[in-house]
């Protein structure tokens, strides 16, 4: 049990609910694209789900350079800019991914 009584940072949670949240997907090997607006003023971006934390950064900037677009890695999650979930998904089925994709 935490002594904390107050903290001003949002993203604090108890040592046991860090351990039980997992993420939105579960950890099954497939990577997911889910097509994205809320909180970004309208503009949408694609997310990429479900890399290990070790390949993020890689095929982050390697998504970039080949679609020649911008985009951010964020708690472990690709958001790549426009609405390129196609190429996105091709590119990452030729890299060797499963690829799905979930939502609308």
């Amino acid at each position: 049990m935490s002594n904390i009584v107050f903290s001003t940072d949002p993203d604090w949670q108890p040592a046991s609910e860090k351990q039980q949240q997992a993420g939105p997907f579960p950890e099954d090997g497939t990577i997911r694209l889910r097509r994205e607006t809320k909180g970004r003023k309208g503009a949408g971006v694609i997310c990429v789900y479900g890399l290990a934390p070790d390949q993020v950064g890689d095929v982050a900037k390697k998504l970039k350079k080949q679609l020649g677009t911008g985009g951010a890695v964020k708690k472990g999650v690709i958001e790549i800019q426009g609405d390129r979930l196609e190429q996105i998904k091709q590119w990452l089925e030729k890299a060797g991914f499963t690829v799905k994709q979930v939502g609308g």
